[in-house]
């Protein structure tokens, strides 16, 4: 629920800061006071794209804050948002920057903005459907669950198939070509990881003379007659005795004793190395040839090892489907029907739950409407199986509400024969009955009473009283009788500009007493006569006995 509101340099609104009521808050004013710039201000909380065009004329950004908190838990939430003339701003949610899809996807997700694009949204087929989901949702979620899942499986089953005849398909016109490929491929038998291994070993082998003459003299530099290791040895002995006058020179001596047991183990390695080589003319040979060979393989199907292998893979795939004698076609085949008999099974009893939970809703509905002054009107939700491909993961079918206009009429889809203000009144009826099952915590309605008056205006603010009981709701009204039965009322007013800026600003104020009976007047007769007055303090007076 929304607690508090501030808003700054929003259109024509310079600073305004509104308090909500848990229950029912209404905004009231003159047409073109500034209204829609606090609900602009309200779609930028809720997560709504910026348009620096709301930025107030002289300004560098405006500035919408908002204090939220649930009505299941004592949590609290501020919500900062900025947005400068350029159009680029920032979000913060609790003092941390957050972007637009996790303001929408968070906060966004608790408030329903019910204006006239919104009522216009009611007359979308995918909204048919999510009404009736979300009211039956105990009962339809599973089905609808088991009916995606077997559609998954389905869709794989016929992707396999599709996969088995392209392979046939290319066995016939290929076929004799994955023979070539396979049986050249597998008369070298490459290993994974051989290339590498044999590349090393190659080289070692090819260059063995040289490795053995440059190893033998290095040996010899080390080990032979007067050579670095005597020479060294001989330099520790006379460095030992220089010791014995200067105890300074014995840590140059543990340097060399240690650098001379290092060229120790080094020429041992070295003698070792030399002693294991071997030239072996024979081998040598044998391993350039296969190496000729697996570079053979490279050149035409590398250039690595790694797409020699997909090339067998792809052959190894034709021949076996070509030898098969169609089996795997069969099997896919027969794959792809059991996965469709048990989607079938699945539309059936998604469709039944969804059939069963249709005219209870429709009941419902149409109760509210009948509450909401709309006569004989009744409302009715259609469900009707689709063609096989046009099933998705909403469903195998069609959810659509109908509207009857009168007793004497038939049903006809609402959104060819409902004006605006009988889809305005329908949709109000839906959030009703929605009721608990709504997820959303507030509700915002915008030109919901647009074309409504007498007995229906009643009607409707008893009807959105009833509402607000288990939600918060923010009305914005033409209609005193609405206005009358709010816990909060605030007056939307346009004043002229200044002679700074000479820009026109609209003020928001709260009215109490005498002030809201005065506001009360203005809608009910445009004036504050005293008979208008009268009969406000009459109606005020109605709501709070």
């Amino acid at each position: 629920m929304i607690d508090q509101l501030h808003v700054q340099n929003v259109a024509l609104i310079k600073e305004a800061t509104l308090e909500f009521s848990e229950g029912l808050t209404v905004l009231t004013g003159e047409t073109g006071t500034g209204k829609t710039a606090l609900l602009s201000a309200l779609k930028l909380l809720i997560g709504e794209r910026a348009d620096s065009s709301s930025v107030r004329e002289g300004a560098n950004e405006l500035l919408v804050e908002g204090q939220f908190f649930s009505s299941d838990t004592p949590d609290e939430h501020v919500i900062r948002r900025r947005v400068n003339t350029s159009g680029r701003g920032r979000i913060d949610i609790d003092g941390h920057m957050a972007s637009v899809h996790e303001l929408a996807e968070g906060i966004g997700a608790t408030v329903d903005l019910c204006g006239q694009h919104e009522h216009q949204q009611l007359l979308s087929l995918a909204a048919h459907m999510e009404l009736l989901d979300g009211w039956a949702a105990q009962s339809i979620n599973p089905a609808k669950e088991r009916f995606c899942e077997a559609l998954v499986a389905a869709r794989k089953a016929a992707q396999e198939l599709e996969r088995v005849q392209t392979a046939l398909q290319e066995s016939a016109s290929r076929l004799d070509e994955a023979q070539f490929v396979l049986a050249r491929i597998d008369e070298v038998a490459p290993q994974d990881g051989e290339l590498d291994q044999l590349q090393a070993t190659l080289d070692i082998a090819e260059h063995a003379e040289s490795l053995f003459t440059n190893v033998e003299a290095a040996y010899e530099k080390l080990s032979g007659d007067d050579a670095a290791l005597d020479l060294l040895a001989e330099a520790l002995t006379s460095l030992e005795a220089a010791a014995r006058y200067d105890t300074s020179l014995t840590s140059k001596i543990a340097v060399i004793k240690s650098s001379l047991l290092d060229l120790e183990d080094s020429a041992h390695d070295l003698r070792e190395y030399r002693s294991s080589m071997e030239f072996d003319p024979a081998q040598l040979n044998a391993m350039q040839m296969r190496m000729a060979r697996l570079q053979g393989l490279l050149r035409s199907y590398g250039p690595s090892m790694e797409q020699v292998f997909e090339r067998r893979a792809w052959a190894a795939g034709i021949v076996e489907a070509s030898g098969d004698g169609g089996q795997a076609l069969k099997d896919a085949q027969d794959a792809l029907a059991a996965a469709e008999k048990t989607l079938a099974l699945a539309a059936d009893e998604l469709d039944a739950v969804r059939k069963a939970a249709a005219p209870i809703l429709a009941a419902r509905i149409t109760e509210q409407m009948h509450r909401l002054e709309m006569g004989t009107a009744e409302l009715h939700i259609d469900v009707t199986r689709l063609e096989r491909g046009q099933w998705t993961s909403a469903g195998p079918s069609r959810v659509e509400l109908l509207y009857k206009p009168a007793a004497t009429m038939s049903a006809r889809p609402l959104r060819r024969i409902a004006s605006g203000g009988e889809v305005s009144r329908v949709m109000l009826a839906c959030k009703v009955v929605l009721g608990e099952a709504d997820a959303v915590d507030t509700l915002v309605f915008d030109e919901v009473d647009a074309g409504v008056g007498g007995a229906t205006a009643v009607a409707l603010a008893t009807v959105l009283s009833d509402l607000a009981r288990t939600h918060q709701v923010i009305v914005v009204t033409h209609l005193a009788q609405v206005a009358v039965a709010a816990t909060r009322h605030y007056v939307v007013r346009k004043t002229e500009g200044n002679a700074q800026d000479g820009v026109p600003q609209t003020h928001i104020d709260e009215v109490v007493g005498e002030d809201r009976v005065a506001e009360v007047a203005r809608l009910l007769s445009g004036d504050m006569s005293t008979p208008s007055l009268e009969h406000a303090r009459a109606l005020l007076d109605g709501v709070s006995g």
